[in-house]
């Protein structure tokens, strides 16, 4: 297959039916839910589902979460650019859920909160409360954007459906489950998405497999092409993905997102039990590395199918996100029902993103920013609850135009999450380990992370790295048929036209950019989140030493103990089977007494027992 195809650009009944099928289910779990719970009108219910939710369900919303519109356009047009190096995330996954079923989970889990910025009044005071709800509102508000932009794009390419209608109708879905059925809704429909974004990349995968004779040329292709670059062990920081970049980096943005961010916590402690909580985390690692690998070998597809005729280049499209759908129509277009599926994938992640997004945005506000000023009953806060659900999917869809602005969308969401989630995993990151961490400290430190944070990522904006750092591979036309590319429309949205992967700015002289360009400025994006993180702990530390931290006393529960963590139980039981098979005096005195057999209890007692009384 290659640009000698026509791509159709139009669905026919059977993918409307399809799409149309995944919308009405996702609404009707709203629908159950809100008839179900109809006699609980707490707040707690609506948005922690009682905390009485099992483990599997909760795993498969966590991966769904944050498993988006993005993870299912941008990870295969990343590898057909980049190579298969995304793959490394697998190795950051297994970080991040270590680390927060060992640190964050058991803290949360045992406070019992509903918004975890309630934890920083409790570890500091109200103002950096305040501070870390607002940092975590504007994350969110912008990350939605990008999220509910992204499935409106390839609805527009595959079906030429107006590109707006298809933003407002993802916001409006999303916002009438969430604010009908509260987090078991959102729950439970991320089970359903998950299940059909799994659907959606496997067919892909299945007839690129058999259109191009089997997975083996497809790795063949890549390894020619240079996709398969796993052996990228450069350790300069302005590289933009290698091996360290993508674990280090990667794994300081996903514990931001699994340790702290609302969305997450809210998940996994709404568990009926500690234990079904650190399950949930271990299944959902499952799923994230099932779908990252389903998405890179999907990206080893396109490249298979398209490595004599490039689309991009071709400018047949206008973006390298709009690949997944090309090559859908492409392959697919003649099977009905189909393309449907995958742009019902496509929507179905944003959707299960989106519903996250609104129901831990709603869970803060009333938490954080109602709740401490006034006094209204259950009934009144529940309510609230769903007008704050309805106001923030609005919201949401308002930022989706901001989203169109950002560029290539994979880099634009990491970039958010590494700039605001780094600066906040560092304070979260102060009160748990630092016993000696004061609100001085604390506020101090936020500040700081965010501000170098802001510098970083604006100065990486305005003058972006060289090629030789973010090196993409070569793309070729040799093989494309240009002729009958004249009916192809791809390029007739409002989207930027250049062939760039970021938004950049308008080429610089060499001579114009300044000394921090080539170092400071060209950091990998993946870099941003541990720069805020370790900014935020070095300031907090010693501002809080410099102004009385070691004076302060402070409620054992808000610190980690070794008592939450796994290790400490494995640590214990392995030290009491070695000293219990060695220590073998031990043994017996706890047995009989001594360890002369002439003095063991049971002789003495027999003995006692034997004269007559």
């Amino acid at each position: 297959m290659s640009g000698n195809s026509l791509v159709s650009g139009s669905f026919v009944a059977a993918d409307y039916m399809v799409f149309a099928l995944v919308l009405l289910m996702s609404a009707a779990v709203g629908v159950y839910f809100a008839w179900a719970d109809r006699g609980q009108r707490s707040t707690g219910d609506f948005l922690m589902g009682g905390r009485r939710l099992t483990a599997l369900p909760v795993s498969m919303s966590l991966t769904a979460s944050f498993m988006s519109a993005i993870t299912v356009l941008s990870n295969p047009a990343e590898v057909y650019k980049y190579g298969a190096s995304i793959a490394y995330y697998c190795v950051a996954y297994v970080m991040t859920m270590l680390v927060t079923s060992e640190v964050f989970l058991p803290v949360f889990y045992r406070l019992a909160i509903t918004s975890t910025y309630e934890y920083l009044e409790l570890r500091f005071n109200r103002l950096t409360r305040l501070l870390g709800t607002l940092f975590f509102i504007a994350q969110t508000i912008l990350y939605t954007g990008i999220v509910i932009y992204a499935p409106a794009l390839a609805l527009n390419q595959v079906t030429g459906m107006n590109l707006w209608g298809a933003v407002i109708s993802t916001g409006v879905v999303c916002t009438f489950y969430c604010t009908l059925g509260g987090l078991k809704a959102v729950v439970w429909t991320d089970v359903f998405q998950l299940g059909v974004m799994l659907a959606g990349f496997l067919s892909v995968i299945i007839k690129s497999v058999e259109l191009q004779g089997g997975i083996l040329p497809i790795i063949s292709d890549s390894q020619q092409g240079g996709r398969l670059n796993f052996w990228d062990f450069d350790t300069k920081p302005t590289r933009r993905h290698t091996f360290w970049t993508i674990t280090i980096g990667g794994t300081f943005v996903w514990v931001s997102i699994y340790g702290i961010n609302q969305a997450q916590v809210q998940r996994y402690i709404s568990c009926k039990s500690v234990t079904h909580a650190r399950l949930s985390l271990y299944i959902n690692l499952i799923g994230l590395c099932l779908i990252l690998l389903c998405s890179v070998f999907a990206g080893m597809c396109i490249y298979s199918v398209y490595k004599t005729c490039d689309p991009w280049t071709a400018g047949w499209i206008s973006a390298p996100d709009q690949l997944m759908p090309y090559l859908v129509m492409d392959i697919m277009g003649n099977y009905p029902g189909l393309p449907g599926l995958f742009v019902a994938a496509v929507y179905s992640g944003s959707l299960s993103t989106v519903s996250t997004s609104i129901n831990a945005l709603a869970a803060v506000t009333v938490e954080d920013l109602i709740k401490p000023h006034t006094q209204m009953s259950e009934k009144h806060l529940s309510f609230i609850s769903k007008g704050l659900s309805l106001m923030y999917g609005a919201l949401c869809i308002a930022m989706a135009g901001l989203a169109s602005l950002m560029g290539g969308i994979l880099q634009a969401a990491v970039s958010i999450f590494g700039v605001i989630g780094g600066p906040l995993l560092g304070l979260f990151t102060l009160g748990f380990l630092c016993p000696f961490a004061n609100s001085k400290g604390a506020v101090t430190g936020l500040i700081s992370g965010l501000i170098v944070s802001l510098w970083v990522s604006t100065g990486a904006r305005l003058y972006p790295p060289s090629p030789e750092m973010t090196r993409p591979l070569a793309l070729m036309t040799e093989g494309c048929n240009f002729t009958t590319a004249e009916s192809l429309n791809w390029t007739s949205t409002a989207l930027p036209t250049q062939p760039t992967f970021i938004t950049t700015a308008p080429e610089q002289n060499l001579d114009d950019r300044p000394l921090l360009a080539d170092n400071w400025y060209s950091l990998s994006y993946l870099y941003f989140s541990p720069i805020g993180t370790i900014i935020v702990i070095s300031v907090g530390m010693l501002v809080s030493l410099f102004t009385g931290g070691c004076k302060q006393r402070l409620e054992s529960r808000l610190m980690l103990m070794k008592e939450d963590t796994t290790i400490y139980y494995l640590f214990k039981f392995f030290k009491e089977k070695v000293t219990g098979e060695l220590d073998l005096t031990k043994d017996k005195e706890r047995k009989c007494g001594n360890t002369n057999p002439a003095f063991c209890d049971f002789q003495l007692d027999l003995k006692k027992s034997s004269i007559p009384t």
